[in-house]
């Protein structure tokens, strides 16, 4: 019972009851001999040790009691103070406690402490042990269970507010260039990275961009990029600033003639850039020299100091202009008087659509218009007569001194060839001439230098109609001619080729007559009919009615057909032709034989008729008796028998009707056509090349 009892107690005072057991029976192993003597004659008392009403009941298992909120409290504080508690992606100060090659160690107060590379403190390197720094934190525990700090990041954080507060106020930054990049250069301002494009390097141009990397350099911010947080910086900025001001200074010095000496900087096509000591003047090539020039390297080099004066300045745009020649006299006031019709000598210089310049003098030039070069009436590009460089005579036509213009002519050097070209071109006369242009109506033959005439589309070829020239000669080529009219007045001559030849057309009237014959071969074939090519080389025109095969069968190129001449006009100089119209006669004279083999079948036809009628008429009435009386018999006769006489009558009924409509032809009287027909019935082959002797010789046979 009592077992029982202990074990449905509480388990709390269970545990109490074995602390004090293992109390008792400590004290009873510890207590000294005499103390166990003693206690062996002294009698053992059976009440309580202690009474259960004083035990404390707050204590744990272990002896440890529960804290009161004081306590607690307490020991919050004391853990809190203790560490600290971090929040990712924040700003926090934390004290160096090591510093290596690489790394820099931080404690920032939490459970551990954080790494950051040595290289994040270059602008810092008086860093020391013990020195409290801002850092940010990117993580309270990697993969590794490590505190990752970053001193950039914690740098950016602040520096990008006080960058866009320097671009405002045009404030000079210093940077670290990090490293080159495509373009230019990664910098390192107040440690965010920055970058230096290659034209914002210096005011003249880079092409190494490495001697930069490592240097330390001012720069001014020129651009940043919010959404992105880029930052733009230049360091030409820094030294445009100090050029304008010494440009602004020495511009205000400036006055209009003022003679400067400088160095020739740079060249380009147009003119020369002078240094004048920090402010560049602008020498326009056409205020180098007074004579022409195509470069300036022709006259000046790099680095070269020579003597200019200021021609015009803009204070606003800093802008010089700079002149060379106005150092020395204009060529025109030392130049020998010259009058209209004086022969000079020059130089061409320049070449252009409208005509040539040629120097006959340094800095004195004349004009030859492209229509001086020549008497002809049809201008030529001026690059056919002279070429830069070329030494030419000319004659003087007009000059204006002061205007300084010189009119100068080429072909006044010869003699005006329209002046006699009756004598020299009549009428009639035939000449060589060499094709010079192509036109839709004709083409030009020159036939000496500043004479040439037309020949019209219409009077290259008597035979053959041409659409263009150029179906006809080429440019370039030789032609012969024949002149067939003058206007002296307008300088016009009309030619023609044709004309070489005498008229063929009066032959060709005997040989193309109407209804002759003839072989073609096509040549062309468009919407309207063919174009056949007849003997002679005369072309034909058969319209597309008159091209239909008797087999049906559409024409081709090159296919020889024979055709038939259904119009010739002199005048027009044109031929029509027909190739259906020869295989339809073949038909119309088959129709007609027929017709006529029917005409005479009709005509037997009726004279029988016509004698029955009478032999009729002079019957008698005795003869009828007979004939009635035969009829009588020959119905009681049996049926089969008339079918038999039927029979035996009809043969020769035929016979005789064959023999009345079968006359002997007189192939003689026909016409070819009809001897053509006869001969393709029969089956005669090659007929249609026969003549009709070889027709009549074939069909009587």
């Amino acid at each position: 019972m009592i077992n029982n009892t202990n074990e449905n107690q509480d388990p709390i005072l269970n545990d109490a009851t074995e602390a004090k057991d293992a109390t008792v029976e400590a004290t009873t192993n510890d207590a000294p001999a005499e103390a166990t003597e003693s206690a062996n004659t002294t009698p053992v008392s059976e009440t309580p040790v202690h009474n259960p009403d004083d035990f404390d009941w707050s204590q744990d298992k272990a002896g440890f009691g529960a804290y009161d909120e004081s306590q607690n409290k307490d020991l919050k504080d004391m853990y809190a103070n203790t560490i600290k508690q971090v929040d990712e992606k924040t700003l926090v100060m934390g004290k160096v406690v090591s510093i290596s090659a690489d790394d820099v160690l931080i404690d920032i107060g939490f459970k551990s402490d954080g790494l950051v590379s040595f290289t994040e403190f270059r602008d810092t390197p008086d860093l020391a042990v013990g020195d409290e720094v801002e850092v940010y934190v990117d993580e309270t525990e990697n993969a590794l269970g490590q505190l990752v700090l970053s001193r950039k990041k914690a740098v950016q954080e602040g520096a990008w507010e006080r960058i866009q507060g320097i671009m405002e106020s045009g404030e000079i930054v210093k940077g670290y260039i990090q490293s080159r990049t495509k373009g230019g250069l990664v910098v390192d301002v107040m440690g965010m990275d920055a970058f230096l494009p290659g034209s914002q390097i210096d005011v003249k141009p880079v092409r190494d961009y490495d001697q930069y990397v490592g240097k330390t350099m001012e720069f001014k911010v020129v651009k940043i990029n919010e959404v992105y947080k880029n930052v733009v910086i230049s360091h030409k900025a820094i030294i445009e600033d100090d050029i304008e001001a010494q440009k602004a200074e020495m511009i205000s010095k400036l006055e209009v003639g003022q003679v400067l000496e400088g160095m020739v900087k740079n060249m380009t096509s147009f003119g020369v850039f002078v240094d004048l000591g920090g402010l560049d003047g602008l020498l326009h090539i056409t205020d180098i020299s007074w004579g022409r020039i195509n470069h300036p390297e022709d006259v000046l080099e790099l680095d070269q100091k020579i003597q200019v004066a200021v021609l015009e300045f803009d204070n606003e745009k800093k802008r010089i202009s700079l002149g060379m020649k106005q150092l020395t006299a204009h060529p025109w006031d030392s130049m020998k008087a010259l009058e209209a019709g004086e022969k000079v000598k020059g130089k061409v210089v320049t070449v252009a659509d409208y005509g040539a310049f040629v120097e006959i003098e340094a800095g004195v030039e004349g004009l030859i218009h492209v229509s001086e070069m020549s008497w002809s009436q049809h201008l030529r590009n001026p690059s056919d007569f002279i070429k830069v460089g070329d030494e030419v005579d000319a004659v003087v036509l007009d000059i204006d001194k002061e205007e300084h213009k010189l009119s100068l002519g080429l072909k006044q050097l010869t003699s005006d060839p329209w002046q006699s070209i009756e004598e020299k071109y009549p009428v009639d006369s035939k000449h060589t001439g060499i094709v010079r242009n192509l036109t839709n109506y004709g083409l030009f033959v020159e036939l000496e230098e500043g004479v040439d005439g037309l020949v019209h589309v219409s009077d290259l070829s008597w035979s053959k109609k041409i659409k263009h020239p150029a179906e006809f000669t080429k440019k370039g080529e030789n032609l012969e001619v024949v002149v067939l009219e003058i206007d002296r007045d307008n300088r016009r001559l009309s030619l023609g080729h044709k004309q070489i030849d005498e008229n063929p057309w009066d032959t060709f009237a005997t040989v193309f007559r109407l209804g002759s014959d003839h072989e073609g071969v096509i040549s062309e074939i468009n919407d309207r009919g063919v174009i056949f090519t007849l003997p002679y080389g005369v072309e034909g025109f058969a319209p597309k009615k008159h091209t239909k095969k008797e087999d049906g069968t559409e024409v081709k190129m090159d296919e020889t057909l024979n055709v038939r001449v259904i119009e010739f006009n002199k005048d027009a100089k044109r031929i029509l032709v027909s190739h259906t119209d020869i295989w339809k006669e073949v038909e119309r004279a088959q129709r007609s034989e027929q017709d006529a083999s029917n005409k005479r079948r009709s005509a037997n036809t009726n004279k029988y008729v016509e004698k029955m009628n009478k032999s009729v008429e002079r019957s008698t009435l005795g003869e009828l008796d007979v004939l009635a009386n035969l009829k009588a018999k020959m119905e009681s006769a049996p049926a089969a028998e008339p079918k038999k006489k039927a029979k035996k009558a009809a043969p020769k009924a035929e016979t005789k009707t064959e023999s009345a409509e079968a006359p002997a032809e007189d192939y003689s009287a026909m016409t070819v056509a009809q001897l053509k027909a006869a001969a393709k019935k029969k089956g005669i082959k090659g007929y249609t090349s026969l003549k009709k002797a070889e027709l009549i010789e074939a069909l009587s046979k």
